[in-house]
């Protein structure tokens, strides 16, 4: 008797457990997909024999080299890098892992990608160089510059001082006068070495999720723009204070008639495929003022995932979620879409930079 096919696929959600607000990272997101996966049919190994489906805790691994093995040695073949990796991730580095890299698979972005596009300031100035990208004039400020001189010449507010690599809304703030943008770079170089100084984009803002290629679409391709509103204090607030739900809608298909919206979407597939993006990134844009183009003023390589899988999540949904609603895909089709995405772990350590 033949054996009835079956989804084979066993995830292994990788988590950290803290950010740099100190809040709980990305466990949330992870259990909403793991549960979800599991609730479509698909195999799924979780430190937690039987996690609970209202508590976060017990659907991750941690991204450690020990939480990752732990994972493969229960059976895992692919594994979901929720999270967010670097150069020295054990993803990368893990000489544990490399006589099966290329029997495991992973859906994220690569280490060495995350390690260089992560940074907004050389990103963005990469795109400076390369044309063809629009963006908002941006300053670099250090911890060795004369903050008093630079406040004081800055010819036009409000501006928008944030981190050069950030999560969220974290030390993002717009500045109206000399005074604060100096305060507000004080406090920021408190924590990096290097902050960055945006022009402030006072039109509409959206976001933009763009797609990578799978076996079935093999290209780059971006979702439909979803609108955000409500901001607080000229920034649209963090998804863990306000959720996205709660101000952000999809553009509608009249407001999709504006031809700015073809040539920023365009220019968000340009980033995922310059950068050589193997997961999901969301792009933030804003116009210059009210009816004119947009910017491109924050690539995120690891967008937010949370989704309405887990019952009391219904109001959860990630802005890439929302997104996917416009195409007729709820949030379990979409994590099986961003699933078909993944690459061997091989193939995943093997990306290098294009510059």
């Amino acid at each position: 008797m033949q054996a009835p096919q079956a989804r084979w696929y066993v995830i292994q959600v990788a988590d950290i457990c803290k950010i740099l607000t100190g809040e709980i990272g990305y466990q949330d997101s992870g259990a909403d997909i793991a549960y979800t996966l599991r609730s479509r049919g698909i195999n799924i190994v979780t430190p937690s024999a039987s996690p609970q489906v209202s508590l976060h805790e017990g659907w991750c691994f941690s991204d450690t080299e020990e939480g990752i093995l732990s994972a493969v040695n229960g059976g895992a073949t692919h594994l979901w890098a929720n999270t967010i990796v670097f150069e020295s991730h054990p993803l990368q580095q893990s000489s544990k892992l490399e006589p099966i890299a290329s029997d495991i698979y992973v859906v994220g972005q690569p280490p060495r990608l995350v390690e260089s596009f992560d940074d907004k300031l050389f990103l963005n100035d990469k795109l400076r160089e390369l044309s063809g990208y629009t963006l908002p004039r941006s300053w670099s400020i250090s911890t060795s510059d004369d903050l008093e001189e630079f406040a004081s010449s800055t010819e036009k507010f409000p501006v928008v001082g944030k981190p050069v690599r950030g999560r969220g809304s974290h030390g993002v703030k717009v500045c109206y006068n000399p005074s604060q943008l100096k305060q507000h770079l004080e406090t920021l170089l408190q924590e990096s070495p290097l902050v960055l100084v945006e022009e402030y984009l006072a039109g509409a803002e959206a976001t933009i999720t763009v797609m990578p290629p799978t076996p079935k679409r093999p290209e780059y391709w971006s979702m439909v723009p979803v609108v955000r509103f409500n901001h607080v204090g000229g920034i649209a607030p963090y998804n863990g204070t306000v959720a996205v739900t709660a101000n952000s809608r999809i553009v509608n298909d009249v407001e999709m008639q504006d031809p700015a919206y073809g040539k920023i979407m365009d220019e968000c597939v340009e980033v995922a495929r310059l950068t050589g993006a193997t997961a999901p990134i969301r792009v933030d844009v804003r116009r210059f003022s009210a009816g004119s183009e947009f910017a491109l003023f924050d690539i995120n390589m690891k967008p937010n995932m949370t989704g309405p899988g887990r019952p009391g999540r219904e109001n959860q949904a990630s802005l890439t979620a929302m997104a996917a609603t416009a195409l007729g895909w709820d949030y379990g089709t979409l994590l099986e879409e961003i699933l078909a995405s993944a690459q061997s772990l091989a193939s995943f350590r093997a990306y290098r930079s294009p510059f």
